[in-house]
C-alpha cells in the first residue's frame, strides 16, 4: 500500500487523514544503537477492558514478552475523564512511573482540543507511534441493516432511529468518524445520534443488547467478533480492502470518500530521560520483526506504523492543527 499524502481539507473536506498523515505504512527499523534489555514494562491503559487502548497495550505486551524482548509486562486499566484520569495520574506520580508506558491515540489530541481535560501530549514524553487502526461500522449479525447504503437510507428516513454506539465521549473519535461519513453523503452530521460508553467493550455490549443500531469502533475491536459470527462489519474507512479482512468493503468503494486511520502509540511520564525513552522506542521498533508481533497484528487487522521520539512529537503537532481544522468544519469546535 502506498503512503497517503497530506491533502488540503478544502480540496476534499470529507477525507479524514487524522491518524496516518505523514506516516509511512510499513515496518521500519529504529535508528541508533541497540536497546539494552528491558526487564519489565507496566502498561497504563486510559480506558476499560475490551477497548482499542486495552487491546493495543495487551497485544504489544504479549508480543514483547513472548518474543523475549522484554522480561515481563503488567497492565493497569484506569478509565475516567475521557482518558484524562490516566494522564493526570501519570503526570502527578511521574517520579514513580519510570517503568510505565501509557497507550494512547488520536483522542489525546481531540480531547485536548475540546477541553475534556486540560493536559495535552506536550505534558508527557512521546515515546513512539506504533500502529494505525481503521474505523469500522458494525451491526449485530441479525440486524436488518445489510450495508452502508441501508444506513444512509435509514438516516434519510429517520435519523433519530439510527443510533451509533461508541467507546468514547460525545464529540470524540468514535463520534467524529461517523459524522464525517454522514457528511460525505450530503447529510447533516449534527443530527447523528451518538451513545457514548466507557471503552469499546461496553459499546459492543450496547450494540449486542439492542441499545444502539450501529457501533463506531476500530477494526481491531470488531474483527475477532466478526469472524466468530457475532457481528457484521458493514464498512471500514480504509482506502482499499485489507488483506486481513478481504471480505469487508470500504466506504470508498461505495462512493463515500471518507478515509480514516486512528494511530496508537505510547507515552512515558514527564521527565523520562532521552536515553530511557529511546530504549523503549528501540525495543518497540525491534518488535515489528518478530513472528509474535505478526500474530498479534494480523489478528487485529492493524497497520504497522513506527514513529519514534521527536518524529512522533512532530507528527502530533501536525495532527493537532489538521484535526482542529476538521472538527471546526464539522461543528465539533
Amino acid at each position: 500500500m502506498k503512503p497517503l499524502n497530506p491533502l488540503n481539507l478544502r480540496q476534499l473536506p470529507t477525507l479524514l487523514l487524522c491518524g496516518i498523515l505523514g506516516m509511512t505504512l510499513a515496518v521500519m527499523s529504529p535508528a541508533g544503537q541497540a536497546a539494552p534489555m528491558i526487564d519489565s514494562i507496566h502498561f497504563l491503559i486510559p480506558g476499560g477492558a475490551g477497548g482499542g487502548w486495552d487491546g493495543t497495550a495487551r497485544g504489544t505486551g504479549e508480543a514483547l514478552t513472548k518474543s523475549g524482548l522484554v522480561g515481563k509486562a503488567s497492565y493497569q486499566n484506569l478509565s475516567g475523564g475521557g482518558g484524562g484520569k490516566a494522564i493526570a495520574h501519570l503526570i502527578e506520580t511521574a517520579t514513580q512511573q519510570k517503568g510505565t508506558l501509557m497507550v494512547n491515540s488520536t483522542p489525546i489530541v481531540v480531547r485536548s482540543l475540546t477541553k475534556v481535560f486540560p493536559q495535552s501530549f506536550r505534558d508527557l514524553t512521546p515515546v513512539a507511534g506504533t500502529i494505525a487502526d481503521y474505523g469500522a461500522f458494525v451491526v449485530r449479525n441479525d440486524s436488518p441493516i445489510k450495508s452502508w447504503k441501508d444506513v444512509v437510507a435509514g438516516f434519510k428516513k429517520n435519523a433519530r432511529k439510527m443510533k451509533f454506539a461508541g467507546g468514547s465521549a460525545k464529540g470524540s473519535l468514535d463520534h467524529l468518524v461517523p459524522a464525517a461519513a454522514i457528511k460525505a453523503e450530503g447529510l447533516d452530521p449534527k443530527t447523528l445520534r451518538y451513545i457514548p460508553y466507557d471503552a469499546g467493550g461496553k459499546a459492543m455490549a450496547g450494540l449486542l443488547s439492542g441499545e444502539a443500531q450501529l457501533l463506531s469502533t476500530g477494526l481491531g475491536e470488531a474483527l475477532e467478533m466478526s469472524k466468530a459470527g457475532q457481528v457484521r462489519i458493514l464498512a471500514i474507512t480504509a482506502p482499499e480492502r485489507l488483506k486481513d479482512a478481504p471480505d469487508v468493503p470500504t466506504l470508498v468503494e461505495m462512493g463515500n470518500p471518507t478515509v480514516f486511520a486512528n494511530w496508537r502509540g505510547f507515552f512515558g511520564a514527564p521527565g523520562l530521560s532521552k536515553a530511557e525513552s529511546r530504549a523503549y522506542a528501540d525495543v518497540l521498533g525491534k518488535m515489528y520483526k518478530t513472528p509474535e508481533w505478526e500474530t498479534v497484528r494480523a489478528r487485529n487487522g492493524w497497520v504497522n506504523v513506527y514513529k519514534p521520539g521527536d518524529e512522533f512529537f512532530g507528527f502530533l503537532e501536525q495532527q493537532e492543527e489538521q484535526v482542529g481544522n476538521l472538527m471546526r468544519e464539522l461543528g465539533f469546535l
